[in-house]
């Protein structure tokens, strides 16, 4: 297939490319500085006219969620780096002689909102803070591509794990030291799933025809924070009791403290239900064959 990818260039995105060339695929990415893309094989544009004839669209673009604090200018990035791309994509599209047959869309756990003890599968209702609206729109806007003919998947990622970026990456280093724990409580829920499931996934919703709508992006091993942290302390053999309490989160990071001391309880019900096979369902097998690799 011919295949177009925005965010290309990110944690998820340089992966899923390095994956779509090694199976044969002619994979483009578009990008704000086509120089920097490092997946050899890729080519890179900066404008969506210079995009030939594609298969397919993966839309992963988005300004990272858990880099700053949330203020009123930097909430607005968030929506109008994934809303921005998405409808010029669409827009793009739909003046297409001949269209793309398929688009997967980002979007995350996010948008169910905090919901304690729940088991959340993609039937569940959207939440009410702001990153369920930033999802809600987001998936609002892929799902539009559905009137141009196209097939689409949003996939509601969770902690996605791997050793060079990403949230196991900024944990590592105090976790190595042994000052790693539980953040507050340590009873939030923490949906995760290792970057090579996530890429998996993602390839799979594009060559799976009958897959359309929403899609959990998670391993079917959901954890609390505090089960999280004593796993991920005993892989590499260290103790996991430095609590970091929840006002120095709060403090820190202010609103978005929130992204780190609630959490969701979800589960891939439909992957699961359709077939697809995880590579590492359970969380001390993923960090031993990212770790120990």
């Amino acid at each position: 297939m011919d295949i177009l990818v925005t965010g290309g260039t990110g944690f998820i995105g340089r992966r899923l490319c390095a994956r779509l060339v090694a199976q044969g695929h002619a994979v483009t990415v578009l990008t704000r500085h086509p120089g920097r893309t490092t997946v050899a094989g890729a080519h890179s544009v900066a404008r969506l006219e210079d995009v030939g004839p594609v298969h397919a669209v993966v839309n992963l673009a988005g300004e990272p969620i858990m880099q700053g604090r949330w203020t009123p200018a930097r909430k607005q990035a968030l929506l109008d780096s994934r809303l921005g791309t998405t409808r010029a994509l669409l827009a793009w599209i739909g003046g297409l002689p001949e269209r793309p047959q398929v688009l997967v869309s980002g979007s995350a756990v996010g948008y169910y909102g905090p919901r304690g003890d729940e088991v959340l599968d993609e039937a569940a209702s959207p939440g009410h803070d702001f990153a369920a609206m930033l999802c809600r729109q987001w998936e609002a806007e892929a799902f539009k591509a559905e009137a141009l003919g196209l097939r689409t998947c949003v996939l509601r990622t969770g902690i996605v794990l791997d050793r060079d970026g990403g949230a196991l990456a900024k944990m590592l280093p105090p976790f190595r030291f042994g000052a790693g724990g539980p953040m507050g409580d340590g009873r939030q829920w923490m949906s995760w799933i290792h970057r090579e499931d996530l890429v998996g996934l993602i390839v799979w919703l594009l060559e799976h025809e009958n897959a359309r709508g929403a899609y959990n992006g998670t391993a079917p091993e959901a954890l609390p924070n505090a089960a999280f942290a004593r796993t991920l302390a005993a892989t590499l053999h260290r103790p996991a009791r430095l609590i970091t309490p929840a006002f120095v989160l709060k403090l820190a990071f202010g609103e978005m403290a929130g992204l780190l001391l609630t959490g969701q309880r979800v589960v891939p019900a439909r992957a699961l239900q359709d077939g697809y096979r995880f590579q590492y369902p359970e969380l001390a097998q993923a960090l031993h064959a990212i770790l120990d690799g």
